[in-house]
Parts: C-alpha cells; sequence; structure tokens
C-alpha cells in the first residue's frame, strides 16, 4: 500500500485552494477520475463553516448525502482542517475571534491500488483574528479522512 507520489491528495487539496487558475486545476482532477470545488466563508461561527463546506461538497457531487459515512469522512476532514486554522481551538465567536476563509474539497484515490478507495481532503485558507478590521493574520489548514 504506497501512496502515489502524482497523487497526494493534501498537496492537491492545497494547490488547488492557492492557484491561480482554480478551474485548470479542476479539469486535470476530473481526467483522473477525482472529484472537487472550492468556496469561501466567513464567520464567527465553526458550525457556518462546516456547513459551508458541506453544503459545497453535496451541491458539487463530491459526497453523497444519503450515504452517512461520505458524511462522516467529510466532516472528520474539516474538524481537522479547522484544527489548523484554530491552531487546536475549534473556538470563534466565543472567544471573539472570526476567519474569512476559502477553502477546496478534493476526493480521490492517493494509493498505487484502486482497491484501497477514495479519501477526502479539505484545505482551508484565509485570516483569522478578532472581528475587527486589521486585526487578522493568516492562517492555513489541511484535514484527511478516509470514506
Amino acid at each position: 500500500m504506497a501512496l502515489s507520489k502524482d497523487r497526494l491528495i493534501g498537496r492537491k487539496a492545497i494547490l488547488l485552494l492557492l492557484s491561480e487558475d482554480p478551474d485548470m486545476q479542476l479539469n486535470q482532477l476530473k481526467e483522473n477520475n477525482w472529484k472537487g470545488c472550492i468556496g469561501k466563508v466567513g464567520s464567527m461561527d465553526a458550525h457556518k463553516v462546516v456547513a459551508a463546506i458541506e453544503t459545497a461538497a453535496k451541491k458539487n457531487g463530491i459526497i453523497e448525502s444519503t450515504i452517512y459515512r461520505e458524511s462522516h469522512a467529510l466532516y472528520h476532514a474539516i474538524m481537522e482542517a479547522l484544527h489548523g486554522v484554530t491552531r487546536g481551538q475549534v473556538q470563534l465567536g466565543s472567544v471573539l475571534r472570526t476567519v474569512g476563509l476559502s477553502f477546496a474539497v478534493l476526493r480521490g484515490n492517493p494509493y498505487d491500488k484502486e482497491q484501497e478507495g477514495d479519501w477526502i481532503a479539505v484545505s482551508l485558507y484565509g485570516t483569522i483574528g478578532a472581528p475587527v478590521k486589521g486585526s487578522e493574520h493568516e492562517t492555513i489548514g489541511l484535514g484527511i479522512n478516509h470514506i
């Protein structure tokens, strides 16, 4: 069970997120039978960040909303990415922090063997800080989970 170097799902999720031409990146991923989407969310509520990412993943056919394990895998990938953004304490408004984030969700098989199945990655990049313009700094997070 070896990771394929040209299919590192976390790396690809981050590159998609930071790409100057995400549509081209998404088209290349689709050629390899991967699914992905990008979006933006800003909030003082972590549950709104989770909801925005879940909604985008469902609308873009990355996960099937009627299959629990797919929603569950996405949820854990989102939470892992939020841990990176919030430095381990997934709290926003309750501690007077707000985020403005771009996100990418990517689904595919990063392994040489097809039998390994799909994995899902969520990457987040943007700002976090006090809810006062100019009181924020950059942040990034990545979460990966098997489906």
